[in-house]
């Protein structure tokens, strides 16, 4: 709200009271034009609505002690609209308050009042914030939260999965009324705006939900059976939930608006999805790359090799082996990993493990090429380094 509108409205005038008012007619006149004029009364009425509006904000300022007197201080300051010059000012004169603070604006010499006014009352405006918050207001639907199981492609690749989901939903017995006649009454304690307001010092004032009647704003004076006067009853429905490409184990994925519906118009709750994601009896994940430990014989260890190594869902790669890979080195098959956010694929780490061979496999024919080698190797001691290690340490 300006501070040209707040002085120039009649919150008196709104409300039918007059100046000296106490504050018991003040809320007897508020009670009386709200019943009248709420939107729940006046379904799809453009004009009542905002009387409603102008009601709730006079009441929200005459209805506050502090606010009241700050409000009458600042009329009398500036009366209806225009100045009013102390004693001796010769005469009396009025000019637009637009005139007034728009000047404020300015600086210099013909500045007018530079920013004062607006430093004088900028703190009281901000705190009379206006009642036309405090109507009956549509209702955000409840968050849900579930859970899904994917197996490890799926979460590599994304999938659509149903999932069933229990939440709160206006009753259908009722029409979400709460009234099982369908004729709720309007809450007589925050007057059908589902909440109630008490002060906190200094001016200013919070709003809590109204206890009585739960935020709703209505009473149910014939309780439905089913939702036991809430408006809202439990509900089942099955969606198929798209869960994106590349998630990993544990995330939580929010859905806006998948939630539960909301109330009078107001949108719907979102959806929080766990996901749990199976294990794979080849594959592993790191971050958006997959990982794959493939055994080679020692011989292609030792002398290098083209081999052939399994990709998720796909043809299977070739890599090249250096000669005398040892065990534990890993390569990079680019572009056959997990599914980033951004489309592209992460990589495919395969780890080399060189496979002994056990002795009740071994052929004569290849025992007797093992013991050849051993011959032929047999000053090439693999662990001296390790004790002259141990030697100096």
């Amino acid at each position: 709200m300006s501070t040209k509108d707040f002085v120039e409205k009649d919150y008196y005038k709104v409300l039918g009271v007059p100046k000296d008012a106490t504050e018991a007619e003040i809320k007897k006149a508020y009670r009386k034009l709200a019943r009248e004029f709420h939107p729940d009364a006046n379904k799809g009425d453009a004009a009542a609505e905002e009387r409603f509006k102008e009601i709730s904000e006079a009441n929200d300022i005459l209805g506050d002690a502090k606010k009241r007197k700050e409000y009458d201080d600042a009329r009398a300051l500036f009366g209806n609209g225009g100045f009013r010059p102390g004693p001796g000012a010769g005469g009396s004169f009025n000019f637009d308050l637009g005139d007034l603070f728009g000047g404020a604006q300015g600086g210099g010499a013909g500045g007018g009042f530079g920013g004062g006014l607006g430093d004088v009352f900028g703190g009281l405006f901000n705190r009379a914030g206006g009642g036309a918050g405090t109507r009956t207001q549509p209702r955000r639907g409840q968050d849900v939260e579930s859970e899904v199981t994917l197996s490890f492609a799926e979460a590599v690749d994304g999938a659509t999965v149903p999932l069933r989901m229990s939440s709160q939903a206006p009753c259908k017995a009722c029409s979400g009324t709460g009234d099982k006649n369908g004729t709720p009454r309007v809450c007589p304690t925050c007057v059908g705006t589902g909440q109630v307001s008490r002060g906190s010092g200094g001016g200013f004032s919070l709003t809590d939900p109204c206890a009585d009647c739960k935020g709703r704003g209505l009473i149910a004076e014939n309780p439905c059976e089913v939702c036991k006067g809430s408006g809202r009853a439990k509900s089942s429905r099955t969606m198929q939930v798209r869960i994106p490409a590349g998630v990993s184990d544990g995330q939580r994925i929010r859905l806006r608006g998948k939630g539960a519906p909301g109330e009078r118009g107001g949108p719907a709750g979102d959806l929080y999805v766990v996901v749990h994601v199976g294990s794979h009896p080849v594959f592993g994940r790191k971050d958006d790359n997959l990982t794959v430990t493939v055994p080679v014989t020692i011989a292609e260890a030792a002398l290098g090799a083209d081999i052939k190594v399994p990709t998720l869902g796909g043809p299977p790669v070739t890599l090249k082996l250096p000669p005398g890979t040892p065990t534990g080195r890993t390569m990079r098959a680019r572009g056959k990993g997990a599914v980033r956010k951004d489309g592209t694929r992460g990589d495919l780490l395969v780890t080399v493990e060189v496979a002994v061979p056990s002795p009740s496999v071994l052929t004569d024919k290849a025992r007797e090429a093992l013991e050849m080698y051993r011959d032929a190797t047999e000053s090439d001691d693999p662990r001296a380094a390790l004790f002259e290690s141990a030697k100096g340490a």
